[in-house]
Parts: C-alpha cells; structure tokens; sequence
C-alpha cells in the first residue's frame, strides 16, 4: 500500500515534467526465464533445498520415534533413565532445529547460495536494463513483474525482448552467439 501511494506522488510529482520523457518497462520475470543459466541455478537450488529437506524429515521421523518409543516405555523406566532419554530427545531436537536454520534461516545456507548462483545473473539483467535506458533516453523503465501494478501496458513499450537480445538471448531463452 505505500509502495502504491508513494509511485502515485512520484507521478504526480513529475506529471509537469513528464511530457518529453520516454517510458517503458520490462518483465524481469520473463527475462529470467529466457536465460539459461538463470534456469540452471535455480534448478541446483531446487535440488539444493529438496536434499536438505529430505535430510531433516529423516532427523525429525527420527525424533518422533524416540519420543513415541519413550512415551509408551516411560513408565517402566526409572526415573534417572526417564530424564536421560528425555535429554537426548531435546538435544536431538535442537540440532535438527539448528541445522533447520543453518540450511533455510535468514542467513542460512540456501540463502547464500541463492546469492552467489543468482546475483551474477541479476546484475547482468539489470545492467543490460539500465544500458537499454540510457541509449534508448528513457526517463524511466517499469517491471510489470514486480509488486508495481500496471493496469493497462501496451505492448509496443515493452522492452523485456530488447534486454534479452542484449544479453545475447533470444526470446526462447537460445543464445543468438
């Protein structure tokens, strides 16, 4: 909602100045799509995440065991053993819990990786972006894909093929090299 507010007064705020400038926009979404390399990484991601998922459904089935195993012996045991077998669930949990977040926290494993695989990529697009608007003289260039909505685009200031070929792409994601 701000986001929305804040693009309405910028527009009313250049609406004066607006009259010779250039606009156009682009779907980063679609042109991440096109590039091959961009498709690979976030297939490696994928792959990435499903091993580290799978890897922490076999500690958690593995927890739940010990503790169903524990709940239906607990009242035979003594209870220093029920206090021992208590503390190795817990400590069991918490390291799964602990590699949950190293994998998949804010800072986590994946997170880094998504940075290193995707970032390159990104920059490439957005440097190609930004070259299309300086030769092109454009004021300003939208992303349709973003969280900015367009209600009515015309097709002919869509500018996401222009950025693929000057990436050396075509629209198929096939590089024109």
């Amino acid at each position: 909602m701000k986001t929305r507010i804040l693009l309405l007064i910028a527009f009313l705020g250049f609406a004066f100045t607006m009259q010779a400038q250039k606009f156009a926009y682009v779907d980063t979404k679609y042109i991440l799509e096109n590039i091959p390399e961009y498709q690979s990484a976030q297939n490696t991601l994928d792959e990435l995440s499903m091993e580290w998922q799978s890897e922490l459904e076999v500690k958690f089935k593995e927890i739940d065991s010990l503790y169903k195993a524990f709940q239906s012996e607990a009242f035979l045991l003594p209870e220093d053993a029920k206090i021992k077998r208590q503390d190795e669930i817990i400590a069991k949990e918490k390291e799964a819990k602990s590699l949950q977040k190293k994998y998949f926290g804010t800072d986590g494993d994946l997170t880094k990786k998504r940075q290193e695989l995707l970032k390159p990529i990104q920059d490439k697009v957005f440097n190609a972006i930004e070259e299309l608007a300086e030769s092109g003289a454009y004021a300003v260039i939208f992303d349709k894909s973003g969280s900015v909505s367009m209600i009515y685009t015309n097709p002919k200031y869509d500018k996401s093929d222009e950025v693929l070929e000057m990436l050396g792409l075509s629209p198929g994601g096939v590089s024109n090299e």
